[in-house]
């Protein structure tokens, strides 16, 4: 039999098919545009290759085209059925977590990968912040995680792909070092790897090298597909990046070119995270709101996710609706939650209230209240997902509110806590 990339036995008996296969995951999983026409042509080659159409589902799936890849994953269950056990669990898993049920998909993986520990796309919807472990609501999720990927590390060797997640799972753990080297391995053996890059970004933000990225960024990206599920993600790192070494014309370029609703292509969890979470961290950063801006924000939001459901994105909805002062909006969405955790639907927790709690207060200029709500909700800000430079948002808040309630010295306190961090802090008046 065929195999693909990681010597698993494929039911193909067409090599064009397969090779067009084995392109598509690794767009996939690359976060590199290309892969809808790879996939397209492996299904060409062989229009009963189950694994090519669930593969389609998962990439169409993380471009928000969610109904089009259930279709699809349907599909790929009824394509798998004379397959081999491995593809039919394959399927199901994939399936699983593009059809929505996280816990199933998540118990169905780790069955899986006992059995098939190299079968990096059932493994990979687990590796993201946005993802099984991301979305789980455990507190500890980044570290079970590490953990996980420590223990299939001898099963994957020097793959770029698995270096690169094992690399982010430690970055996002505290262990720079181990990430640092995890990542570099990476992008030398696959320097067009958009997550490896990312990742990348990332450790570089957590050692405190903002001009670094944007030199590191500026010069890779030129070749990076815009059409790619990573390029808007990127561009925040940039703008992020500018706006902590002063360059503001670099990072408002960045922002409406790559970033903002109408100048992007991207996930609109990412559209509409970055994009409030980029003029939230202008402002505290002491620059003056762009008012325009937040309205267009505002409205994505609420037209992206008009109703409660993703922690992440209920958090960055809710800073929007703060700022534009939509009381309905903002009350409305409050009581979807309190509905969601009453019947333990809502795994990021009340925590979410909490943090739009306390930006309220903060948009109000109670300083007390808001550092009162900020305190309370920051031990638990990992349920909601994101990454820890996405999370940083909720603890700069605190560190301006300290500031302008005339407590710098709780302000520093904060921040000399972090473990092995020297992430920028772009506040206004924080010294």
């Amino acid at each position: 039999m065929l195999e693909d990339r990681y010597g698993l036995p494929l039911s193909t008996p067409s090599q064009a098919a397969r090779d067009a296969y084995a392109s598509g995951v690794d767009s996939v999983i690359s976060g590199v545009a290309g892969y809808r026409e790879y996939l397209a042509a492996a299904l060409k080659a062989d229009p009963a290759f189950a694994l090519a159409q669930i593969a389609l589902a998962r990439g169409m799936f993380l471009d928000a085209d969610v109904l089009p890849a259930r279709g699809l994953a349907t599909k790929a269950r009824q394509m798998v059925a004379s397959a081999t056990l491995r593809e039919q669990s394959h399927v199901n898993v994939v399936a699983l977590g593009v059809e929505g049920k996280s816990v199933q998909a998540m118990q169905a993986m780790h069955e899986h990968l006992k059995t098939w520990p190299r079968d990096a796309m059932v493994l990979a919807p687990a590796t993201s912040v946005f993802g099984l472990y991301g979305f789980s609501g455990e507190p500890d999720h980044e570290e079970q995680l590490y953990q996980l990927l420590a223990s299939l590390a001898p099963a994957y060797g020097s793959d770029w792909w698995f270096n690169t997640v094992y690399g982010f799972a430690a970055c996002e753990t505290g262990r720079l070092d181990e990430a640092w080297t995890l990542i570099e391995r990476a992008f030398a053996a696959n320097p067009r790897h958009a997550h490896a890059a990312h990742f990348r970004a990332h450790v570089m933000y957590e050692r405190g090298e903002s001009a670094a990225i944007v030199d590191f960024l500026e010069g890779w990206m030129p070749q990076h597909d815009k059409r790619s599920l990573t390029h808007c993600h990127l561009s925040w790192h940039v703008a992020l990046a500018a706006l902590a070494v002063g360059r503001l014309e670099r990072a408002w370029d960045a922002y409406r070119t790559s970033v903002c609703p109408g100048g992007a292509w991207g996930p609109p969890i990412n559209v509409v995270t970055d994009s409030a979470s980029f003029l939230w961290r202008a402002e505290l950063a002491g620059h003056s709101r762009d008012a325009t801006a937040w309205r267009v924000v505002h409205d994505h939001a609420l037209r992206c996710f008009p109703t409660a459901g993703l922690g992440y994105a209920d958090v960055h909805a809710l800073i929007a609706c703060i700022v534009e002062e939509d009381h309905e909006a903002l009350q409305l969405r409050v009581e979807e939650i309190r509905d969601k955790l009453a019947v333990n639907q809502y795994p990021a927790s009340d925590v979410v209230i909490g943090i739009a709690e306390g930006f309220a207060a903060y948009a109000a200029e109670e300083w007390d209240r808001a550092i009162r709500a900020l305190e309370l909700a920051l031990p638990e800000t990992a349920r909601i997902g994101g990454s820890r430079a996405q999370r940083d948002l909720v603890e700069l808040t605190l560190v301006a509110a300290y500031i302008k309630d005339g407590r710098p010295d709780s302000a520093r306190a904060l921040i000399d806590r972090r473990p092995v961090r020297r992430a920028a802090v772009g506040v206004a008046g924080y010294h």
